[in-house]
């Protein structure tokens, strides 16, 4: 095993159990169900998570600590240590909180945007004659992302002998989004009422295609509202700066510019 393997993720893991016992057990569950929406990001399970975070609060101690043992005039001295102090030990106990948020967004962004072109290969495999497990399994197959890797998935639960709309739905609280929430519902439904899966998926693809098209949109919009931030205080002082600037300087060595 790596250096990895064999030290640091046993030391995490005991720094964590001895973590967990000051922390909510509700806590404990959210963490593993974000954990569970982001993919479970290297392999990381509650414990480890809560003791990277409680690691933060370790690293702002040792900063206090180095404070207190700095020489006299240091940087580090005094009421500005204490603020280094206090600001590391904040930001190491919400850092990883912040990062496993970006992965869950970053993780269903993807899946949203390739659920229609999943979608339509599952109706053109659906209407080729295929069933809608082998359809997911040639989804799984074909493509590496994270949406195949869920299909891959629910195909091995169902293997194991888990019912198909039990493993579907949990698929879908795996996810987190309220499109793939409505497909699973819709697959549901028309296994138990008998309809046309081909028809089903068909249409769950052109909801899912004008649903991504106005998201393109909606950011789209937003971009303009977004590009005045850096062209009002970065772009235009230093457009002015070029072109005034040669302007100024003839100015200051004028008459007028010795009148000030």
């Amino acid at each position: 095993q790596s250096l990895t393997d064999r030290i640091f993720i046993p030391v995490a893991r005991r720094l964590g159990e001895f973590a967990l016992r000051f922390t909510p057990q509700n806590s404990i569950q959210a963490t593993a169900e974000k954990l569970e929406l982001a993919g479970n990001p290297s392999g990381l399970d509650p414990t480890i998570f809560w003791a990277l975070r409680f690691s933060g609060i370790g690293i702002g101690a040792l900063m206090l600590f180095v404070s207190t043992i700095a020489p006299e005039g240091s940087f580090l001295r005094g009421s500005t240590g204490l603020i280094v102090a206090g600001a590391s030990a904040v930001l190491g106990f919400f850092l990883p909180e912040m990062w496993l948020r970006s992965k869950i967004e970053r993780r269903q962004k993807e899946i949203l945007k390739a659920m229609p072109d999943a979608l339509d290969l599952l109706t053109i495999c659906v209407e080729a004659g295929l069933g809608f497990d082998a359809a997911m399994g040639k989804v799984n197959e074909k493509w590496d992302n994270e949406l195949s890797l869920i299909f891959g998935r629910v195909l091995r639960e169902m293997q194991l002998g888990k019912v198909r709309r039990e493993a579907l739905r949990n698929m879908a609280q795996r996810v987190g989004i309220s499109e793939m929430t409505s497909f699973v519902a819709a697959v549901i439904q028309s296994e138990q009422l008998g309809v046309s899966m081909a028809n089903v998926l068909r249409i769950q693809s052109d909801a899912m295609r004008v649903k991504r098209r106005q998201i393109a949109e909606e950011a789209a919009q937003k971009a303009p509202i977004k590009m005045l931030f850096p062209m009002a205080f970065l772009i235009f002082p230093s457009l002015m700066i070029i072109l005034l600037g040669p302007a100024g300087l003839l100015i200051m060595r004028s008459a007028l510019g010795g009148m000030f």
